[in-house]
């Protein structure tokens, strides 16, 4: 015979063990529980069957988040605008001397002080300008997007100018304007410049 201490028979067939979850539960006393609350309480068991929960969003991110729909709704121009590129505080300028004919490009962000520069009243002005003091601002070129829409405009002006053909006699102040004047609608046409606010002043 088999022995049964060992285990139960070969031919015995295995009793298998299926485990029933009801939906409903019912408690002592009549109290049913509906499938949320039993899993509410699993949840409360096991900490890891927590269902997550979304945190509201914070005072500052909902009024943010509210203002860019109303405008993108509403079609804002102003937040349209913003999409595209802003001007950058890069600035072409023409100076001319007091003194003598002679005329001088320069690139900034903040004029006022370079022409302070220029001037000697400031550290800083370039060589080149240290003899024709004192120095007036002639034009003044603004909205470039960034230094090097405003290196290569004031690189290609200067190029223009040198090239251009001058009088033999003897320059004057009028004529040097007129020269870098006649240059600057040259590199109109060469350049997009139709994003630039160009003004000339008169000394």
């Amino acid at each position: 015979m088999y022995n049964t201490a060992h285990g139960p028979r070969p031919d015995t067939p295995l009793k298998k063990h299926v485990l029933k979850i009801s939906p409903i539960r019912k408690f002592p006393h009549g109290v049913v529980a509906s499938p949320a609350r039993w899993e509410m309480k699993l949840s409360d068991t096991f900490r890891s069957a927590k269902i997550p929960r979304a945190l509201p969003p914070k005072s500052g991110e909902a009024a943010a988040a509210a203002a860019a729909s109303a405008s993108c709704a509403s079609g804002n121009p102003s937040a349209e605008a913003a999409k595209g590129k802003a001007a950058s505080g890069w600035c072409v300028y023409l100076i001319a001397s007091s003194r003598i004919p002679r005329t001088y490009v320069g690139v900034t962000t903040d004029f006022p002080r370079r022409l302070r520069q220029h001037n000697g009243e400031l550290k800083g002005g370039a060589k080149a300008s240290s003899a024709g003091r004192p120095w007036n601002l002639a034009c003044l070129i603004e909205g470039f997007v960034n230094r090097s829409e405003a290196c290569e405009f004031e690189s290609k002006w200067k190029n223009i100018s040198r090239k251009m053909a001058r009088k033999r006699s003897e320059p004057s102040m009028t004529s040097l304007l007129q020269h870098r004047e006649m240059a600057l609608s040259r590199l109109k046409i060469d350049l997009a410049c139709s994003h630039l606010k160009i003004k000339w002043h008169s000394s």
